[in-house]
């Protein structure tokens, strides 16, 4: 199957992106890398009359800035899995995301934008308590994974607002781990977990990257050990709910949680 017709406008900057999504009005799209939006728009799930491709709006690099490095929404994320300056949770993450030519492609910004409730980037995003910067014609906004993320695919963007970067604090200094399981390397995790500090944060198994405020009270001026380790992830496996599926009940979605929270904190504790 292929895409229903529509208009296409190359966007020079982000002015011009943002007056021709204003005039294409709700059924205008952004592309950015086309890794998710491309397989949607071929089985027909988005029917556009409008596409504004983002590539050459001049949205990408990276910038480091005391205690963060601002990352733009065009970056692809082979880069942001390259470059010294991205945090190592990142890093580590990013190896679990598709495929080498998916990252090739795919960028920062649209992985945020898409929020796959599991996808890596917004999981460690809201571990590391980073933000997502959006602009449209009312102007600038700064928000916070949890006011940005409602559930799958959702977000608080606006009408014609785009995400023009996102905010990476670099936690120095701080413990991290990120675990993933997933059937086979390049799937849809089954469970993931990003450890940064005492920020311990779920995905997969929930709609949206989630942190857990009674995992950080449990961990907060607590001794590292294997009995805490035990703790929080049994503590984790009593707060998800996840649906379950063709791949996994919830009994053991719920058990896996707890299982790689486990794995993380201990890794998170020798990272250092």
């Amino acid at each position: 199957m292929k895409p229903v017709a529509f208009e296409y406008v190359a966007a020079r900057s982000l002015d011009e992106a943002l007056a021709a999504l204003a005039d294409g009005g709700e059924d205008a799209k952004p592309i950015a890398g086309g890794q998710s939006l491309v397989p949607a728009l071929n089985m027909r799930l988005l029917r556009p009359t409008l596409l504004v491709d983002l590539n050459h709006a001049g949205l990408d690099g990276l910038a480091r800035e005391t205690g963060s490095v601002r990352v733009g929404a065009m970056t692809r994320q082979v880069t942001l899995e390259r470059s010294a300056e991205t945090h190592p949770l990142v890093r580590q993450a990013l190896a679990h995301v598709g495929h080498v030519g998916t990252r090739n492609r795919g960028t920062v910004g649209g992985s945020i934008a898409h929020a796959d409730g599991g996808a890596e980037l917004p999981l460690c995003l809201t571990a590391l308590g980073g933000s997502i910067v959006v602009q449209g014609h009312s102007g600038r906004r700064e928000i916070t994974p949890q006011d940005f993320f409602v559930t799958h695919y959702f977000t608080t963007l606006g009408p014609g607002e785009l995400v023009t970067e996102t905010i990476w604090p670099t936690r120095d200094g701080e413990g991290f781990a990120f675990e993933e399981l997933a059937l086979r390397a390049g799937d849809y995790a089954l469970s993931m977990v990003a450890v940064c500090g005492t920020t311990v944060a779920v995905g997969a198994v929930t709609d949206r990257p989630t942190v857990f405020d009674e995992i950080t009270a449990l961990l907060t001026g607590a001794d590292p050990s294997d009995e805490l380790a035990r703790e929080a992830g049994a503590l984790a496996a009593t707060l998800v709910d996840p649906p379950g599926h063709i791949h996994a009940s919830p009994a053991y979605l719920k058990h896996l949680t707890g299982v790689l929270i486990e794995r993380a904190l201990r890794r998170s504790w020798t990272s250092n």
